[in-house]
């Protein structure tokens, strides 16, 4: 879903008429006091089969099109269908979304709907005094209480007090609502979903056209499905505007001060990172081939670039890792954009043929969208522990440049960037991402196709050294002066046949090569390859001369930031730097690290990134690591950062 944002000065208020002090406006004809926030933090949780991960979504494509700022968590077992009604099962979908610049999906949600006493019991914990509980109250019978411990109903026992409490019987609501349809109890119960939908649609004043277009495409074989969807949605919110327990509805006003103009859709990381593949493929001119094996949480690149034959992309589903980069590299010695797409797991597979990549000296991509480890770990939940993994993980000396998105949407300038670096210097490069930014999403503005890089190769089509009797060859091993990376020759171009494998290569020539003086040069070439990759310097945001430098890489951007915000507008100087490029770092990172008395690196590891800067630059890096498969809070980080400052 896209929308056209405007300069604030030409943008209209968007939302039906301006409320200050809950006033009735022309925006407002129920009647009902109407309050403006500046931001909402909602966290939808049940079972895994009570959609709550497409009511959440549906929630934040209109939340989108309305113009506000968003950040998104989706939440969900590992499992296809975990036990109903358990603690294990829950799933769950929060979106923070306000009228100004955001950068998280929130620490704690304002407002809870809880499906069933398992979804309450699992979140009310990061539930705050105060805030707004909307539960399914036909869900609370002895059984299903039972199950997850409660031995007296919370809703009874005074147990939430401290909270807004909002008892709906969403599931005869539903069933209620849908009589006419025909539909069996526990068909008309699937709806409830899109009951709860509308009721929070009313509640905070969001478009519908789009979630009841959107039901219509997606039951499109089974119309009365999709009408029955559509009543229920339509239900929730006519109880919203007509119940006198919701007395209250709120208004959140677009972002107008948040983005440049442009055209903006709301994109996830795993989308962004997809779209940046094909764009790197049209701006250098090459077919994308992926070569993939499905795995959690990578898969959905798999699925979307699967659609896209008609620029060019061919996907091949393996039968497993170790196929999957296999057909990857053949597609770029063919001539191809090669392109891997896994999770740790996987890259522990893949490692062998990364190093053969190493040694051809191919443009290959590996897409590592990182998750909870070791082994299978804890697939749908997120972590930033494959770093030295990516650094290390092969036999021998076998560098690989590693580049990391810091936002959803940053998945797509990343996926371009690690694209440059391949085409350019011939190379595998690691993209790690991690399920954080592959799931969660936020605004996008779609960039113009002018403003992407121009990322032409040129493959060798002729001889290129002359021996010393004249006579004019091919080397597959001479090097660009500039780059170190050696000529691109598709296979079938006359004159340009060549040994290719895993054993040594002679410099030049690439014939096979034992000499010891040899291996050494070449392997000393090839890291010196990647460390004269061209990779911008790091920026520092320091408008106070702090002495604390707080250091980050990947998805830990968003809670940086946002606890560095709550630190400096409490009168706390603090600087902050993030990493795109882990291998190479940037240039003058050493220079950065030697202005501040205290380092401080959180990580969603056991302090990764802390040690390879501690072992290169000598120093005293402090770690923060969190490993419980969620991101960081930014009021955690806030109070560790205070803790360093203070200190």
């Amino acid at each position: 879903m896209t929308s056209q944002v405007s300069s604030p000065a030409e943008q209209a208020d968007g939302s039906g008429g301006a409320v200050v002090g809950g006033q009735r406006t022309p925006g407002n004809p129920d009647g009902k006091e109407v309050r403006r926030l500046d931001r909402v933090i909602i966290r939808f949780a049940g079972d895994s089969g009570d959609g709550m991960q497409l009511t959440g979504d549906r929630f934040t494509s209109e939340t989108a099109s309305f113009g506000n700022d968003l950040s998104t968590l989706p939440n969900f077992p590992a499992e296809i269908r975990a036990p109903a009604g358990t603690l294990p099962g829950v799933s769950s979908f929060q979106l923070h979304f306000a009228d100004h610049d955001i950068l998280t999906p929130g620490d704690a949600p304002n407002v809870l709907v809880a499906m069933n006493p398992a979804a309450l019991k699992a979140n009310i914990a990061d539930v705050p005094r105060g805030a707004e509980i909307i539960v399914n109250t036909d869900e609370f019978t002895k059984r299903p209480m039972a199950k997850v411990g409660y031995e007296t109903s919370p809703l009874e026992d005074g147990s939430l007090a401290a909270y807004n409490l909002h008892p709906v019987p969403l599931t005869t609501l539903t069933v209620e609502a849908l009589k006419d349809f025909g539909l069996s109890r526990k068909e008309a119960e699937r709806s409830k979903n899109m009951f709860a939908l509308g009721l929070l649609s009313w509640m905070y004043h969001r478009p519908t056209e789009a979630t009841e277009s959107f039901l219509r495409q997606k039951f499109a074989k089974k119309p009365e499905i999709a009408e029955a969807n559509i009543v229920a949605f339509r239900a929730g919110w006519n109880f919203g505007e007509t119940t006198e327990d919701f007395a209250v509805s709120y208004e959140v006003a677009p972002a107008t001060q948040a983005f440049p103009t442009g055209t903006y859709r709301n994109i996830s990381g795993n989308l962004a990172l997809s779209y940046g593949l094909i764009a790197a493929s049209q701006q250098a001119d090459l077919p994308l081939y992926l070569g993939s094996y499905p795995i959690t949480p990578a898969s959905d690149i798999l699925h979307e670039l699967s659609k896209h034959k008609n620029f060019g992309v061919r996907t091949f589903q393996a039968e497993d890792e170790i196929a999957g980069i296999g057909a990857a590299l053949g597609a770029a010695f063919g001539g191809a954009l090669g392109v891997t797409t896994t999770s740790g797991p996987g890259v522990a597979l893949k490692s062998e043929t990364i190093g053969l990549a190493v040694s051809l000296e191919l443009p290959l991509l590996i897409v590592d969208i990182q998750r909870g480890g070791p082994s299978t770990g804890l697939p749908t939940k997120t972590e930033q522990a494959d770093l030295l993994q990516a650094m290390f993980g092969r036999n021998g000396e076998a560098p690989v440049p590693i580049v990391a998105p810091r936002t959803p949407a940053d998945c797509f300038d990343a996926a371009l960037d690690a694209a440059r670096i391949a085409l350019t210097y011939r190379t595998p490069v690691f993209l790690l991402s991690d399920g954080y930014l592959a799931n969660g999403s936020e605004p996008w503005r779609i960039p113009e196709v002018a403003d992407l890089p121009d990322l032409k190769v040129k493959f060798a089509t002729g001889a290129n050294h002359a021996l010393a009797d004249g006579t004019e060859v091919f080397w597959p091993y001479k090097r660009d002066p500039e780059t170190l990376a050696r000529p691109w020759a598709v296979p079938g171009t006359p004159g340009l046949e060549h040994r290719i494998g895993g054993i040594e290569k002679q410099d030049g020539t690439g014939n096979i090569s034992y000499d010891p003086a040899n291996h050494d040069l070449m392997v000393r070439t090839r890291q010196a390859k990647i460390d004269g990759i061209e990779v911008p310097d790091l920026d520092v945001d320091d408008p106070d001369r702090a002495t604390t430098l707080v250091l980050g890489w990947g998805s830990t951007y968003g809670p940086i930031t946002a606890a560095v915000r709550r630190l400096r507008v409490a009168g706390l100087p603090v600087a902050q730097a993030h990493l795109r490029h882990l291998n190479p770092f940037p240039r003058n990172l050493g220079e950065v690290l030697e202005r501040y008395e205290k380092v401080v690196v959180p990580e969603m590891n056991l302090g990764q990134l802390a040690t390879l800067i501690r072992a290169k630059y000598l120093v005293d890096a402090q770690s923060y690591n969190q490993v419980n498969g969620m991101p960081f809070k930014a009021e955690q980080l806030a109070k560790v950062l205070k803790e360093a400052i203070d200190d």
